[in-house]
């Protein structure tokens, strides 16, 4: 079985959920299911061309635009059209704006499974046109889509509701928590080399996009009279100008590191006093699992993807409360009231997301081999 994907900007190392996601379960799902061949379709500006391979997964860079909304729903196209002329007998569509082609991937013959993961219309970024096309890329995709995966609870009983009769269709799969890679110096040097110290400085990983509202942290920051420092590890586009007027807020005790490599990322999480994720949306917030999984204390807004999480009330505030939030990072002892946010037992490692996705795939084979068995033969 060919399994093409489509939908994210490529792998490894690029930053973004998607990617993140994209990375971890993909090279799994290799190792579990070896007679299914993977191919990434990526985006051709954002991956090395000489890297065909990554673990096991083909990686082939196709024309792709670099702009919004026209570059996920263009690349996709190429995408999916490359994986019918390559004889891939099924897409992995990820994210409603390229679900978008879930009805012509099916009308190729091609199977389709979509990964939801989260509702892109309710970004802010996006004009009222780009909202309807995302919309109608969730009503297209789930109507369309052999098997739809959503990686949050909340939306997978949303989807449930909204489109009753797929509902047989739809499951829920969350990412999944995993150990940061070991990083070549100690955590001493690196923090060192950075000038930081250890449980002396807040922590947030995000991109530089408005919704992850990184601009109410540094506002709540510069109001709380913290005294630790504000490190903001992730990359804005260099044309945006949320992200330029983000780097133009960098002072002494506020410092944006750009996109941190996963091994050093992990020193960061490790030795953090605290980790902020102050989004106005998510999915299921593939980085603060990763806090949780270094056993940093963590502060999330409250929005309903990071409420899945499971944590204790006392690890939100309200999202957008620029005033709540300088009130929580004013009370230094409280943000390490238990040591350590514990991870919910709800939770899964990588390998059994993978197991459960691999599953999935199978259906897919499983449904082909059904359509062809129906199918007259000629002459």
């Amino acid at each position: 079985m060919k399994v093409s994907v489509t939908g994210l900007r490529g792998i490894p190392g690029v930053m973004g959920g998607v990617e993140t996601h994209c990375e971890e379960l993909l090279p799994r799902i290799a190792a579990i299911e070896p007679d299914i061949e993977i191919e990434v379709c990526c985006r051709a500006p954002y991956v090395d061309p000489a890297m065909t391979s990554f673990r096991h997964v083909a990686l082939t860079p196709l024309y792709s635009p670099t702009g919004r909304i026209s570059e996920a729903l263009v690349s996709t196209l190429v995408g999916i059209l490359h994986a019918r002329l390559r004889g891939a007998d099924a897409v992995h569509i990820h994210a409603v704006g390229p679900a978008l082609f879930a009805p012509l991937a099916r009308l190729l013959g091609l199977s389709v499974l979509l990964t939801h993961h989260g509702a892109d219309y309710d970004r802010d970024k996006w004009g009222r046109g780009a909202k309807a096309m995302l919309k109608l890329g969730e009503w297209l995709g789930l109507r369309s889509a052999n098997r739809v995966v959503c990686v949050s609870p909340s939306l997978a009983e949303r989807m449930k509701a909204r489109y009753p009769t797929r509902a047989d269709r739809v499951e829920f799969i969350p990412n999944g928590v995993s150990t940061m890679p070991p990083s070549p110096q100690s955590d001493a040097d690196v923090l060192a080399e950075l000038g930081l110290m250890a449980g002396d400085y807040v922590l947030c990983v995000a991109r530089l996009v408005p919704e992850k509202g990184i601009h109410t942290l540094v506002e709540a920051f510069r109001r709380s009279g913290d005294t630790r420092t504000l490190v903001i590890a992730g990359a804005g586009r260099k044309d945006d100008r949320y992200a330029q007027d983000l780097l133009a807020m960098a002072e002494a005790r506020i410092r944006f590191l750009g996109m941190v490599p996963r091994p050093r990322l992990g020193v960061l999480l490790r030795n953090a006093g605290l980790f902020v994720l102050p989004s106005f949306h998510e999915g299921l917030p593939i980085a603060a699992l990763e806090a949780l999984a270094c056993r940093c204390p963590v502060l999330l807004s409250d929005i309903q993807p990071n409420r899945d999480l499971g944590l204790p009330a006392s690890r939100y505030f309200p999202v957008g409360d620029v005033a709540a939030l300088a009130a929580r990072l004013a009370a230094r002892d409280e943000t390490r009231e238990d040591g350590g946010s514990a991870l919910p037992d709800t939770l899964l490692d990588w390998d059994e997301v993978a197991r459960r996705t691999a599953a999935a795939y199978r259906k897919l084979k499983g449904r082909r081999r059904l359509r062809h068995a129906l199918t007259p033969a000629k002459g």
